[in-house]
């Protein structure tokens, strides 16, 4: 069997991106070993079909995690047979590509994102420029290449002139999940708000806290973790809304759905901070598709153009916290239109599903197969 390592530089936890590609290489006959790093914090993963290795580093953030992580990807992958190399995002592909080079075998890139584009760098101007230049060197020279939506693919086709092709973060088709008993969040009858994924700056969290004390008969269920976690907890506690918002951590793949299948509306109201966000297609906007749930966008392209051809949620206006109030209110308790969104969404989730955006996986990695000697 042909083998193939992928790596990403987060914990392997709640990264469903990398797990469907992983799954869907080894449906095509490869043998994968995803790597990715140990927190301290880091849960126990969830037995997979695929190995896994997570590195235990010394540096937890800043220049030197990421010199760290690096120099230990290259020597694990230098150390291993390998026929074809996958790596996830600008972070961990310093060493993905000397290891190629190396080695001799063929690069895969997936870029999750425009990496140097993203709020914690944008008015970091020394630490983006760093990462402009690794970019900058590296992408001209790279033949296989995916990312998550048109935009992004766009963006640096005309920058870099790389190849880059669309693999959006589609979920797993899945029929309309019943929820267990034991697995049922609350006992009231209050509508559920849920977003679902990283704790970071302009993911609109802030606001859509200070809009909760507006509505009285809902409440506000925050899945995930990230680095503004503290100052949004800070933030709850402040306005004293504990009663509405609730904070469920991370929550692992395998018990995250059985939380998106009771939401009555999912949020993906990203603010449009530069290009990285302007361009967001989020995993979670198709998760909430999945699972027949309703949604509240922002107004980005992407996002935007996915709930206008399906009509399956609203736009947000703007990020007041009055008017994502009065938005809320609306998509929850207008029943004239999430009778409308409800009777859309099955052929949404039928159609925006992993199973069919994987033939992209499948039409890059075949020829790589084919090309490599037994």
């Amino acid at each position: 069997m042909k083998k193939v390592i992928i790596s990403v530089t987060n914990d392997l936890v709640t990264d469903n991106r990398v797990h469907k590609v992983a799954l869907s290489l080894q449906k095509m006959g490869f043998k994968v070993t995803l790597v990715g790093r140990r927190l301290p914090n880091s849960k126990k993963l969830v037995r997979r079909s695929y190995k896994t290795k997570r590195l235990k580093l010394f540096f937890k953030k800043g220049p030197l995690f990421y010199l760290e992580y690096n120099v230990r990807l290259l020597i694990f992958i230098l150390q291993r047979k390998v026929d074809i190399i996958l790596a996830n995002d600008l972070d961990s592909l310093p060493a993905n590509f000397i290891a190629s080079k190396r080695k001799k075998k063929p690069l895969v890139y997936d870029s999750h994102e425009l990496f140097t584009e993203v709020p914690e760098l944008i008015n970091r101007r020394r630490t983006q420029a760093i990462w402009e230049r690794i970019e900058s060197w590296i992408l001209p020279r790279i033949e296989h290449a995916y990312t998550v939506c048109e935009s992004i693919a766009t963006f640096y086709r005309e920058k870099y002139n790389t190849p880059f092709q669309v693999v959006r973060n589609l979920p797993h088709r899945e029929e309309l999940l019943i929820v267990p008993p034991e697995k049922v969040l609350l006992a009231d009858d209050r509508k559920i708000i849920l977003y679902q994924g990283a704790l970071n700056i302009g993911r609109g969290l802030e606001f859509a806290i200070k809009a909760m004390q507006y509505i009285d008969n809902a409440r506000l269920l925050i899945a995930g973790d990230g680095d503004i976690t503290k100052a949004l907890m800070h933030l709850v506690a402040d306005l004293e809304l504990a009663d509405r918002v609730t904070f469920l951590g991370k929550i692992p793949l395998s018990e995250m759905k059985y939380i998106t299948a009771q939401a009555n509306l999912g949020l993906s109201i990203e603010e449009d901070l530069g290009l990285n966000y302007r361009y967001a297609l989020p995993n979670k906007l198709f998760d909430y598709i999945q699972h027949q749930v309703p949604v509240l966008v922002s107004n980005l392209p992407e996002m935007s153009e996915i709930v206008n051809h399906y009509q399956v949620g609203m736009i947000l206006k703007n990020h007041d916290p009055e008017q994502i109030a009065k938005q809320l209110q609306e998509a929850l308790f207008d029943l004239h239109l999430r009778e409308h969104w409800i009777e859309n969404l099955p052929k949404a989730a039928e159609e925006l599903c992993w199973e069919n955006e994987e033939k992209v996986l499948v039409s890059i990695f075949t020829p790589l197969k084919k090309s490599q000697p037994n």
